[in-house]
């Protein structure tokens, strides 16, 4: 046999070698494709899993977590957190369709209405679901602000010109709710991230962040505050909850928005403006210096930031860079 072929197949074989040293460079590695064919064991509804040996999870952090810690940790979670820790894994998916959680949250968002009212609801619109009736029903969200940013064109003058400038200015309607059935109210032209820090009830008067009532009713919300001064004047808020998503409730469509006037008498019970305000037509002034005025400008609808995302929402842009902010 000559010797050349012999040397045909070690060649072509150094050949092979030779790219697959190469190809390595420019493929890249995935480690992550180990993890395929490697089975986590479903487990039951609650998150309680069995101690046999054949249905332990072999994940770190599930032999590292126990059920029951698993159970006190979520537990403890913010209800609007629940929904992202589902996300994580299997596991923790079925943990957290454990209906306590979901009550706990939805006696917590509904308080106002009560035990008794929030059960017979349950059971007669959500088929006894605690977390679907967290998904359809409506509810003002409290972990974040409502923010309504509006923009209007001012025309401005210019003097020894033969054209006035025109200005575009913008300026934000604030809303923190509140479980309790109250709220919190600023209307400037801050920034999101400048009036989230001062946005509380500890907030001085120089601030003018001014508190108030609400009720929930299907997805109509009713809101009444009072401006105090020489001429007290009672603001009424009338909203529509709806979101962009099941269960987001991160838009609010601002149906009306009344000033009127309120006697002595009236300007006493601040904290009970609503109750005051309750059956008024949308005319109805009980101080003749303060008439009733229905506004038909500013209107923007409210759109949902959460308080991780106020530094980085994009309601934060400057006219410049965003004229105009429709939500959809």
């Amino acid at each position: 046999m000559a010797s050349s072929d012999l040397n045909s197949p070690i060649v072509a074989e150094l050949e092979a070698a030779y790219h697959w040293k190469t190809a390595q460079f420019f493929v890249t590695k995935r480690p992550w494709l180990d993890l395929y064919g490697v089975r986590v064991s479903p487990v039951a509804a609650f998150g309680s899993v069995s101690n046999t040996a054949s249905s332990l999870d072999p994940a770190l952090i599930h032999r590292a977590l126990p059920d029951e810690l698993l159970h006190e940790i979520f537990a403890r979670l913010p209800s609007y957190h629940l929904g992202k820790a589902a996300c994580v894994c299997r596991k923790w998916r079925y943990a957290i369709r454990n209906p306590i959680f979901w009550r706990i949250a939805c006696l917590k968002a509904w308080q106002l209405s009560g035990v008794v009212y929030n059960y017979q609801i349950l059971h007669s619109k959500y088929d006894g679901s605690w977390r679907k009736m967290w998904l359809s029903r409506p509810r003002v969200r409290t972990d974040g602000i409502y923010v309504s940013r509006n923009t209007y064109i001012r025309a401005g003058i210019a003097e020894w010109r033969v054209s006035n400038p025109v200005h575009l200015v913008c300026y934000y309607r604030y809303i923190k709710f509140y479980p309790s059935g109250r709220f919190l109210y600023k209307n400037s032209s801050q920034k999101l991230k400048d009036v989230a820090k001062i946005m509380n009830f500890r907030a001085s008067k120089a601030e003018c962040i001014y508190r108030g009532q609400y009720t929930l009713s299907d997805d109509k919300v009713e809101a009444a505050l009072l401006y105090p001064g020489l001429r007290p004047t009672v603001l009424r808020i009338r909203l529509r909850l709806r979101g962009t998503t099941a269960g987001a409730n991160n838009r609010m469509d601002l149906v009306s928005l009344v000033t009127s006037g309120v006697n002595d008498n009236e300007a006493n019970h601040e904290e009970d403006m609503l109750d005051v305000v309750e059956g008024w037509q949308d005319d109805e002034t009980h101080n003749p210096d303060v008439p009733a005025v229905s506004h038909s400008r500013g209107l923007t609808p409210f759109v949902f930031v959460p308080f991780e995302e106020v530094e980085t929402s994009v309601v934060n842009l400057p006219v410049d860079k965003m004229d105009f902010f429709v939500p959809d």
